[in-house]
């Protein structure tokens, strides 16, 4: 794997335990192919400076409601971190190092600013990758609370979740378990670059596209519609070795698939056989 530096260190960073996975450093990692000179350590610095200062606010009673008001408080009013409505699917709302900069994101970059500055003032908080809106919530027993990072750190229940869900959906939806389901650290950083995976690609800029599916599958390899992807932008791009491999692969993997006979023509096309 010829990987840029960045790569490399993201790679790297995602060898580790899940648990140990550091989503600062490896969303900043995430950002530096984007921007090759930046410089990590001035962003988990700027988090640093964050929370040295969030914890001088902390009211004395650490009742988790109230240390949710407080970060509120200080993220939102203070500092004026917001989501982006206006231009949600600006690419730099997905890059940690502009959401920190501009103070602009969309629910799961926003999502990472909470937690990170959480988890430095030991307030354990954990992402939940509810269908299309992402949210956070207290990784504390019989604490059945959600924020909304987006909406200015918003306090929500499971009713308001199923009828945002609802409202997204444009009908009635049942809330399941699985839609409130804590992410693991790989989860977050897939969903990371699922988005710019899709914003690149209504913008037709197929590498960046690459890059984003090729790091999806660095974390997690077995994803089928990911080497699927993969084989059709490598075609695209004119990279026929490396769309023959991944779509041979897809068929061995999915023979039965929706797209199968698709896929199969475009491998004929390229004068390769189905992988046998």
């Amino acid at each position: 794997m010829n990987f840029s530096s960045a790569r490399q260190y993201f790679y790297q960073e995602i060898q580790q335990s899940d648990e140990h996975i550091d989503l600062a450093k490896a969303a900043l990692y995430i950002a530096q192919e984007e921007y090759p000179k930046l410089d990590p350590e001035e962003y988990l610095n700027a988090l640093d400076t964050m929370a040295s200062e969030l914890q001088e606010r902390l009211p004395d009673s650490r009742y988790p409601l109230r240390i949710v008001q407080s970060i509120n408080q200080y993220l939102y009013e203070d500092l004026k971190f917001s989501g982006n409505k206006i231009d949600y699917y600006d690419p730099r709302n997905s890059f940690f190092n502009d959401v920190i900069d501009r103070r602009l994101g969309i629910p799961i970059t926003l999502a990472l600013v909470y937690l990170e500055v959480a988890r430095r003032i030991d307030f354990p908080m954990v992402g939940v990758g509810m269908p299309g809106h992402f949210l956070i919530r207290p990784d504390i027993e019989d604490i059945e609370i959600f924020v909304d990072a987006f909406n200015g750190g918003e306090i929500i229940f499971a009713q308001d979740c199923e009828e945002r869900l609802s409202q997204l959906y444009q009908q009635p939806v049942t809330l399941q378990p699985e839609f409130l389901a804590v992410v693991s650290n790989r989860q977050f950083l897939a969903r990371m670059l699922t988005n710019l995976k899709f914003i690149y690609l209504k913008q037709q800029e197929l590498e960046k596209t690459l890059a984003a599916v090729e790091r999806i599958l660095l974390l997690f390899p077995n994803l089928t519609l990911e080497l699927r992807d993969r084989g059709l932008i490598s075609y695209k791009l004119g990279n026929y070795p490396q769309a023959v491999d991944d779509l041979q692969n897809y068929l061995a993997k999915v023979p039965d698939a929706e797209d199968a006979s698709v896929i199969r023509r475009l491998l004929t096309e390229l004068g390769n056989g189905e992988k046998g």
